[in-house]
């Protein structure tokens, strides 16, 4: 069987796609597999489909999603080597079990690990695979559907911050291999969509300045500026503030080759992405991206 939530919830035996019953039963597949191989308890479980509106029978409606999945992942008797254990009862709670080679998120977590150790290392063309290989693992939001169905789970919301800082990271490698042109058409793109992400912001605008397009990176800065006031109500971080003048006046540390690893300096990989705890039972914890600050002409 094959796992995946880097997208629309789906489950694959021998290529097709398993049906995973209604949105309850679908709920608590998906928060297991977000804590894939570590028990989660009976109250964690309730806690995540209801919040603060269980009902009297919640524990009698868990008990019966989780009967059903039982019958779903023994779709092939139980026979196949990648197939789950079936969802055995802990004492206060349950377990899944699932290879990590079988979960799109473990093989996110993985690929993410070795690309963030390369980008340490300056090894710039294999972090920037490894990394994009990542971010190809998505087929949109995690847990799109589950989402659609009104779940506003904080591990969701830790992974597509991650998410954005690995793009960050990858974009970081790629304009160290002096990539300019595809930076800026892809970071164009995202930028429109989320005009607010400042460590975004600020690679395209050092992409388009070491293209000789002074004008278009100050421009893009003063949409930065105008999204973040408007959607937070401040001014943007004096790192970005910072890069801006660097631009203005033409500074020759940002127009170096190296300076987009001085400006977005990596440390080393291995803490935890806040409220991802379940990932460390199937690939290790997802490590925390680069630092986000940059600062124009020091490390």
């Amino acid at each position: 069987m094959e796992f995946h939530l880097l997208g629309p919830l789906e489950v694959l035996h021998e290529g097709e796609r398993l049906a995973l019953g209604g949105v309850r039963q679908r709920a608590v597949l998906g928060f297991l597999l977000l804590h894939a191989n570590t028990p989660v308890t009976t109250r964690r479980l309730i806690d995540a489909l209801w919040d603060d509106n269980e009902p009297a029978t919640a524990r009698k409606i868990l008990q019966n999603a989780v009967s059903g999945l039982r019958r779903t992942l023994a779709a092939d008797g139980g026979q196949a080597r990648s197939a789950p254990r079936s969802l055995p009862a802990r004492e206060r709670g349950y377990v899944l079990h699932v290879p990590p080679h079988r979960l799109d998120l473990a093989r996110y977590a993985r690929l993410v690990e070795r690309g963030r150790a390369r980008l340490v290392a300056g090894a710039w063309e294999p972090a920037a695979r490894l990394l994009q290989e990542a971010l190809a693992l998505w087929r949109g939001h995690a847990l799109a559907d589950l989402i659609e169905a009104g779940v506003a789970w904080p591990e969701l919301t830790a992974l597509e911050e991650d998410r954005w800082e690995v793009l960050g990271d990858k974009i970081t490698a790629e304009l160290m291999l002096g990539r300019l042109a595809e930076v800026t058409a892809e970071l164009s793109v995202v930028t429109a969509a989320e005009p607010a992400r400042e460590r975004l912001c600020a690679q395209l605008m050092l992409a388009l300045y070491q293209s000789g397009r002074q004008a278009d990176a100050l421009e893009r800065y003063r949409r930065t500026r105008s999204a973040v006031v408007e959607e937070l109500g401040a001014l943007p971080g004096r790192e970005l503030r910072d890069l801006e003048r660097a631009i203005l006046v033409q500074s020759p540390v940002i127009g170096s080759p190296g300076a987009a690893a001085r400006l977005f300096a990596p440390r080393p990989p291995g803490q935890a992405v806040a409220g991802v705890a379940g990932v460390a039972g199937v690939a290790g914890r997802l490590p925390a991206g680069p630092a986000r600050g940059f600062v124009p002409g020091r490390r």
